[in-house]
């Protein structure tokens, strides 16, 4: 294996299986899991209904490509284009979230005849060469080479930067007026492509409604948006099904990537765009892997599972009890400088006490004492990786948030 593909704790732990929001590694040992694998598993582990789901169409084909007709990615197609909020939807399977914004990006730029896209700082899209290349966190740019001109606004972050001063209708101001100067001194762009809750970057997300003050300024010169819901999608954030819906004053985005999650931890990705930019395409395109009869059949019984049980509603009734008691839990404690976030996607930023300096090793020592209170979490952030991120599977009960947050405060009290 490479020596840039990382593991977490000092002494890495192997994870052999899981049931509901519980792992166990190697030894035996039990974990609360709030990192879902990257956010992947997002029902819970072990699901019967998923692995009823596969187990049963592995016993007929597991996969047979896109050159074949396919109706189990038909179906789900159908399913998603009319949950996507999208007129005229189309939907292309791929194998990844990466693959997925390199998708969206093909299109955004044979559409619009042009190679510059707008993103956001802080922001993280995958780690293929065009992803990286729009990538604007450094920690995960291996590379300053693209075949894209990425030009960076403001507007991710919203307590750290020129405009974390100002309220949040003049932070959304600010934002606009730097687009604007970036968009005067440039050819009309592709694209803006952006997270509504900034994942890698340490759940980091903008006032309600920053997108869609952009969506205006963008229509006006047919930039399209392209909406990154690789890891907010599926009612992560507990108040939309889709992190956009929080920016839904100017209608649906005219890109919708996705991943992640509607797996389960099946390889899903896929992108959602109306009809006449997905179908702008003049040449043969496929994917291999992606939409897979044997992915498609998890998915769709993934995604039944969740709507029939409103894990959405669950996200925000638990998420939002999970982060008062976290607030309370850091209040007073210098190292922290933020718990933030949304449903059960939350973010706690750690700096050096007394300072506004991020302190990674104290978010590597709180991940090390959390795992030895029996508890996984994830890490990030665009200052070295100073932030917790805490996102389990949106089946959490109340008890198990309540367990995982006595951890996690203990972790954060312990000496670093």
């Amino acid at each position: 294996m490479p020596d840039w593909l990382a593991l977490y704790y000092d002494d890495p732990i192997e994870i052999t299986h899981g049931e509901g929001r519980h792992v166990w590694d190697s030894t035996g040992r039990r974990y609360l899991d709030f990192f879902g694998g990257i956010l992947t598993t997002m029902t819970a582990h072990a699901l019967p209904e998923v692995t009823k789901a596969v187990t049963e169409q592995a016993g007929r084909i597991v996969h047979s490509s896109t050159l074949y007709l396919n109706r189990p990615m038909v179906e789900l197609a159908e399913r998603i284009a009319r949950l996507s909020g999208i007129p005229n939807a189309r939907v292309f399977f791929t194998a990844s979230g990466t693959e997925a914004n390199d998708t969206a990006l093909l299109l955004a730029t044979a559409y619009r005849r042009s190679n510059t896209v707008l993103a956001m700082r802080n922001s993280y899209h995958g780690r293929s060469f065009t992803a990286v290349g729009i990538t604007g966190n450094r920690g995960w740019s291996p590379t300053s080479l693209s075949p894209v001109q990425t030009l960076y606004v403001h507007g991710g972050v919203r307590s750290r930067g020129p405009f974390a001063h100002l309220d949040d209708r003049a932070f959304i101001d600010a934002c606009v007026a730097d687009l604007k100067d970036v968009l005067g001194h440039t050819r009309p762009p592709a694209a803006l492509i952006a997270e509504p809750v900034q994942g890698v970057g340490g759940f980091t997300s903008p006032p309600d409604g920053l997108f869609a003050a952009f969506r205006e300024v963008l229509a006006a010169q047919g930039i399209l948006w392209i909406a990154d819901e690789v890891q907010t999608g599926w009612g992560r954030t507990g108040d939309h099904f889709w992190g956009w819906q929080a920016h839904a004053r100017s209608g649906p985005p005219d890109i919708v990537t996705f991943a992640k999650g509607i797996g389960n931890g099946m390889s899903i990705g896929g992108v959602v765009a109306r009809a006449e930019i997905m179908n702008c395409l003049d040449a043969n395109s496929i994917s291999t892997f992606g939409g897979t009869q044997i992915t498609m059949a998890a998915g769709l019984a993934n995604l039944t599972y969740l709507l029939e049980h409103d894990l959405q509603g669950n996200a925000r009734r638990v998420g939002g009890l999970l982060i008062e008691r976290l607030r309370a839990a850091t209040a007073g404690l210098p190292g922290v400088r933020e718990v933030r976030g949304r449903g059960l996607m939350i973010g706690i930023e750690l700096v050096k006490p007394g300072t506004d300096e991020a302190d990674p090793r104290a978010a590597a020592a709180v991940l090390e004492a959390a795992r030895q209170g029996g508890l996984l979490l994830g890490k990030g952030g665009g200052h070295d990786s100073s932030a917790l991120r805490i996102a389990p599977p949106l089946s959490l009960t109340v008890a198990e948030a309540e367990e995982g947050a006595a951890i996690l405060e203990n972790a954060l009290r312990s000496p670093h």
